[in-house]
């Protein structure tokens, strides 16, 4: 019988497997993969990862936000280039943008996120879902290759302002999309490269770091399931023109509820089933949430205490018994494409201890009129690995640990 320690070795022993696999063939200038480290910060419970950027390079945090359409900084503050570049109106990367507005004049000095006839796009802080004006532009990037690290000279990003940061982890300065758009991190590493075109992730429950890969990487040591990635037809963006469809990752066939909440509405976007590295936790629609609860307390025989915000359904932590795969208590299984397609969740992933006498379902009710029905959050996604794949549109998961 495994212990917690030994799954927690087992995650890592994924992740740096991935790695040395995909870093065998770097010694070319056109890596086959790429990797970002990961942490997860113990105060905002945020997933940070850390880019350098700009002319000298400079170390840049960002917040990972998975379904986000691009990268934005804070331009306002401490922003020294040399080889920054705006995006002018009406040029290539704003098509590539699919910007609808444009900067004609800036009331100040020239400097990035301010000069004259420059596009713009809205990047947002979708923790606290305020949005504003932003102009596009490029500079250097570099990233860890394996064996060294390689540098994207015209990385496309969008300059954010200070007000944006609002309850971002400490020293974080932006976020990080890794959304469905040629202007996400993906894309334009998939596009410069020439690399298979999709990434996986391996986010840790621990302040120890976990990491993103781009490219090909080996996932024998943890064979994937696999289900259809769809595309919402209307953005869940703060700020979007008519027409734009979602960047984020959808799954809409049945988990065992109504599937009319999770089929997505073409008109509205409603609906549907999402994958998010800015929720902390799970979020159930009203009627889906309620009948999570009701059977897991049917099937859990434990007596429930007072609720601790976010949580509804709190237990004494004494009167739960533990397992190899953390408390003890009912498997919760998200069916996907099929009876047989199903990401199975067990205690360390369903359970949070707020305290040291109470654990929580770490699931949130998401209200009767939520956008979307399911938002699978962070620590659900934690301790899996997960590979998106842009040519094939497919989501591949697999638990670390498993009986």
């Amino acid at each position: 019988m495994a212990s917690p320690l030994t799954n927690l070795i087992h995650f890592f022993l994924i992740c740096t497997i991935h790695f040395i696999t995909s870093s065998t063939a770097k010694s070319s200038t056109r890596p086959k993969g790429l990797i970002l480290s990961v942490y997860k910060d113990p105060s905002t419970l945020q997933y940070i990862t850390e880019i350098k950027q700009r002319t000298p390079l400079v170390p840049v945090k960002l917040v990972v936000d998975l379904g986000a359409e691009f990268l934005w900084v804070n331009c306002e503050k401490d922003f020294t280039t040399s080889s920054y570049k705006p995006a002018l109106c009406n040029s290539a990367p704003c098509k590539l943008s699919k910007s609808i507005a444009c900067t004609t004049e800036c009331y100040s000095p020239a400097k990035p996120g301010c000069t004259n006839n420059t596009c713009d796009l809205f990047p947002e802080n979708t923790i606290t879902l305020l949005a504003t004006s932003g102009s596009l532009g490029s500079d250097a990037l570099t990233v860890q290759s394996g064996a060294g690290s390689v540098t994207v000279p015209n990385f496309l990003f969008v300059c954010g302002s200070t007000i944006i940061l609002d309850k971002l982890a400490s020293g974080v300065t932006g976020m990080l999309g890794l959304g469905r758009t040629k202007i996400s991190m993906p894309s334009q590493l998939f596009s410069t490269f020439g690399m298979k075109r999709k990434f996986g992730v391996c986010l840790s429950s621990t302040p120890s770091k976990g990491s993103i890969f781009f490219g090909e990487f080996d996932s024998s040591t943890a064979p994937l399931t696999h289900t259809p990635l769809l595309t919402n037809p209307v953005t869940t963006a703060g700020v979007f023109s008519k027409g734009e469809a979602s960047s984020e990752y959808f799954n809409g066939k049945a988990v065992r509820v109504n599937p009319a909440l999770l089929s997505i509405n073409n008109n509205t976007g409603h609906g549907g089933t999402k994958i998010s590295t800015v929720d902390k936790y799970t979020v159930l629609e009203a009627s889906i949430y309620k009948a999570v609860v009701h059977a897991f307390m049917n099937e859990l025989n434990v007596p429930r205490v007072r609720s601790v915000a976010p949580f509804g359904a709190c237990f004494d932590s004494k009167k739960v018994g533990t397992a190899y795969t953390g408390p003890a208590v009912p498997t919760i299984d998200l069916v996907l494409q099929s009876k047989d397609v199903y990401w199975r969740i067990y205690g360390a992933n369903s359970m949070v201890q707020v305290s040291k006498d109470v654990s929580c379902l770490g699931f949130v009710d998401g209200g009767v009129d939520s956008r979307t029905s399911i938002v699978i959050g962070g620590h659900q996604i934690e301790e899996n690995l997960l590979e998106i794949d842009f040519k094939a549109s497919t989501l591949g998961f697999s638990p670390a640990s498993v009986p």
